[in-house]
């Protein structure tokens, strides 16, 4: 039987160092969803009327990215019309954050054993070899 190996690329904690990356370069991938939906869905999102909004849920330990309705607006996606409120979200992504210790042991638990880890020299992100017990 072959031996089952895995490389899982994480974000590490502290969230706050992640939250540059998702009010920046986040955005634009994030308003571009809309963008997508309207060429591929046959929809009428107007980009100006939403904006790009990322926090940290200290509760549920990730980072959140929204998309946030600027107006009371009614929006068509394939023949069906949904109406959003002034303040209104669209939830598009959690990004869970971990240390290398909290990423090994929902690993074990997974029936995983770490082999090796690697951290990018700005503390950002590891990669992490697992091995199925």
């Amino acid at each position: 039987m072959k031996e089952l190996i895995c490389y899982v690329f994480i974000g590490r904690w502290p969230p706050a160092r992640c939250l540059f990356w998702c009010q920046t370069v986040t955005a634009a991938f994030n308003l571009n969803l809309l963008t997508r939906i309207n060429r591929e869905l046959a929809a009428d999102f107007k980009l100006s009327c939403f904006k790009h909004h990322a926090f940290y849920n200290e509760k549920q330990g990730r980072v959140e990215m929204h998309l946030v309705s600027n107006t009371a607006q009614a929006v068509n996606v394939d023949q069906q019309t949904f109406a959003f409120t002034e303040g209104e979200t669209i939830h598009t992504e959690n990004s869970y954050k971990y240390t290398v210790e909290q990423f090994q042991n929902l690993a074990t638990k997974a029936n995983f054993q770490a082999e090796q880890v690697w951290i990018d020299s700005a503390q950002l992100f590891s990669v992490h070899c697992l091995r199925v017990n």
